[in-house]
């Protein structure tokens, strides 16, 4: 198979150990991450070729990002060095009725200084036959929506299949634009969209036809985000998917976990997991866009595959940091319907 392309900032992770509050902190953890060099892991986890692109800055908090992409087997052929600073978010983890909190650091860094013409497209795109892109990358600065762009319109001149997370993010559209201003132009040119109703709503003004989420206190279910998926693909008449994650949050350390997946005439949907003790919620999302990319290039069925992303983001929950480092074995276990997490020897 041909190369998966990302591109997005990876930041510096910091997060106190153990559940405590941030007052409570005299150390943190340390973990490089973000959504597009998160989905980038699982597919170079998966055994697929993958290129993350991005620009760090030439010093040595830089350099530890990098080496963790290649520890990951991630290719860094194409990123670009320059700016001062590497973004740093800070999590404080929720529990039972305490919802986690990110704090964003990432004003000025190298990833939201970057400038159009930066990226050698052509170059970057020569082998590949995928691009994903997320949108947290235009959210953070115009110089970033304006080089994403850049790469879609390129991509899809060289006949790429490309992706987007909507990923709205109310902390960081904080440059003086409309989101739908910026999102509109970039997902036009995308076949494959994932977003949940909060993401189809914040950024285009969609939402489930007879359901105000908010309003009502309920969460949507897949007959309800069927409206969703029509409204998107009258709105992009590129898109062949539209897709969504159905998270049920009974407690930060309980939730549900299930996805569906509109093609235009069918809605598939995946089985409901119980995701009873969490570890880890950050990058559930990455996860499940870097299984549905696999599925979706691996098998032919897209019950299957849509299944597999499911199973691989409910495994990430159970795994520390915000990239999924859960296998094909593994995966396909819990699709096959073993949960059991038995001891293998």
């Amino acid at each position: 198979m041909k190369k998966v392309v990302t591109f997005g900032e990876i930041m510096l992770r910091l997060a106190p150990k153990d559940n405590l509050r941030f007052s409570q902190a005299s150390e943190f953890n340390v973990i490089y991450g973000g959504g597009e060099s998160n989905v980038a892991v699982s597919l170079a986890n998966y055994g697929l070729p993958v290129e993350f692109v991005t620009r760090l800055p030439k010093n040595d908090i830089g350099e530890c990002a990098l080496l963790e992409m290649r520890k990951r087997n991630v290719g860094t052929n194409h990123v670009v060095f320059g700016g001062d600073r590497l973004g740093i978010y800070f999590l404080e983890t929720g529990a039972v009725s305490r919802g986690s909190k990110v704090v964003y650091d990432r004003a000025h860094s190298a990833m939201a200084e970057i400038e159009p013409g930066s990226i050698d497209w052509k170059s970057v795109f020569k082998d590949a036959h995928w691009f994903h892109w997320t949108g947290i990358t235009p959210a953070i600065s115009q110089g970033a929506a304006d080089t994403c762009l850049e790469a879609v319109k390129v991509a899809s001149e060289m006949g790429l299949t490309i992706s987007t997370d909507l990923n709205y993010r109310a902390k960081l559209w904080n440059y003086g634009v409309e989101p739908e201003t910026i999102m509109t132009p970039l997902v036009s040119y995308c076949d494959v969209i994932l977003g949940n109703e909060e993401d189809a709503h914040k950024h285009f003004g969609i939402h489930p036809k007879g359901l105000d989420v908010h309003k009502d206190g309920k969460d949507v279910t897949a007959e309800a985000f069927l409206s969703v998926c029509e409204q998107m693909m009258e709105k992009f008449p590129r898109a062949k998917k539209v897709i969504t994650t159905l998270r049920g949050s009974i407690s930060a350390s309980h939730n549900t976990w299930a996805g569906v997946m509109y093609d235009g005439e069918k809605m598939y949907k995946s089985p409901t997991y119980q995701i009873t003790h969490i570890v880890d919620r950050v990058g559930g999302g990455d996860s499940f866009m870097g299984g549905l990319i696999y599925g979706l290039n691996t098998y032919e069925d897209d019950q299957r595959a849509l299944n597999f992303a499911v199973a691989a983001s409910c495994l990430k929950h159970t795994i520390y940091g915000d990239a999924n480092l859960a296998t094909i074995a593994e995966v396909e276990k819990l699709m096959e319907g073993d949960a059991s997490g038995r001891v293998a020897r």
